[in-house]
């Protein structure tokens, strides 16, 4: 799933994969690219904990190479 916000300065996608420990169950994990500028995007990674919250365990910044 993939949810574009009012300004379209923020993408959201949702999806469901394998847990990151071995043998770990399905776990649910979203992604939040910003468009920052024309030539700049950050992207953040987030995994779905079992306390109900987002935990953030990736970030990368993307910049245009002119």
């Amino acid at each position: 799933d993939g949810a574009l916000d009012v300004a379209e300065r923020v993408l959201t996608l949702e999806a469901e994969g394998p847990g990151m420990a071995p043998g770990a169950p399905m776990a649910k994990y979203r992604d939040v690219i910003a468009f920052k500028s024309d030539d700049q995007r950050v992207l953040t990674s987030h995994m779905l904990g079992d306390d109900g919250q987002w935990h953030q365990f990736m970030t990368a910044n993307y910049h245009r190479k002119r």
